[in-house]
């Protein structure tokens, strides 16, 4: 039996993490319960900026949590603890951030081999610029031992995925990775699409390299529904009322929260 599309939703204003993460919990559960009462469910893949945010992960013990916290958020990013693996990490515009929210079970797709669809999603979004990425023995797409682009933090409850992908597209997410050791990697610092571009060919620097994250939203959805095999389709066209109500609820949301600092307020 095909399964259905998976319903897209593309964000065009940075959306505050808390709120999105409330988001997917909440679409979680409506799979979860329509799944147990046998109706029809959808696969959602949500693709965002989030507002400039530190996020903690399980690996972390409370008490570095909170230090990271009170330091952090007096630079004037949000701070919020999540359940996903990893350590401290950064999102914010400037990266694209994806959260597919997948029943992998009726995809019959093993965890590990979802991880690394996630991966070569992103190593096919830098490979159309003409650029390499390096192997690591840690997840997340590297271009060389030193510099980090993408990152890979996901959940699997009941066979349904939470969390999911996040890379850096342009320069502007730079400066507050640098306030943090993100994931915990002492040695390596973050780099971007339109940072790699530019490194490759000089004349290509900020502004001129034409990379925007806008621009790269359909080439993600592109690779992500090639690498998925799966065809996709709007939220909006998707006939599902409660999904597209929880949706349009947090863009009011996002709509409404302001504006946030252009980069860390460090002295």
């Amino acid at each position: 039996m095909s399964l259905p599309p998976i319903l897209y939703k593309v964000f065009k204003t940075p959306l505050p993490y808390k709120q999105t993460l409330a988001l997917q919990h909440q679409i979680h559960q409506l799979q979860l319960s329509r799944r147990k009462s046998g109706a029809d469910y959808p696969d959602v893949l949500l693709l965002l900026q989030h507002r400039p945010t530190y996020t903690g992960g399980r690996r972390q013990n409370a008490q570095d949590l909170s230090a990271e916290e009170s330091r952090l958020t007096g630079i004037g990013a949000d701070w919020v603890p999540t359940d996903r693996g990893g350590e401290t990490t950064f999102h914010g515009p400037g990266q694209i951030v994806g959260y597919p929210l997948l029943d992998l079970g009726r995809m019959k797709m093993p965890v590990r081999t979802y991880v690394c669809r996630l991966e070569k999603l992103m190593q096919r979004q830098v490979a159309e610029h003409g650029l390499k990425h390096v192997q690591s023995e840690h997840t997340g797409l590297f271009m060389s031992p030193t510099r980090k682009l993408g990152s890979i933090g996901v959940q699997v409850r009941h066979r349904l995925t939470t969390h999911g992908f996040a890379f850096n597209v342009t320069e502007e997410p730079l400066p507050w990775f640098n306030q943090v050791v993100a994931c915990g990697l002492v040695d390596v610092k973050a780099t971007s699409i339109s940072w790699a571009v530019s490194e490759l060919v000089p004349s290509r620097s900020g502004a001129e390299s034409g990379i925007t994250v806008s621009g790269e939203m359909d080439r993600t959805l592109r690779i992500f529904a090639e690498l998925m095999e799966r065809d996709m389709q709007k939220v909006e066209d998707g006939q599902d009322d409660e999904l597209l109500s929880a949706v349009t609820e947090l863009e009011d949301v996002a709509a409404k929260a302001g504006d946030w600092p252009p980069q860390p307020l460090v002295r």
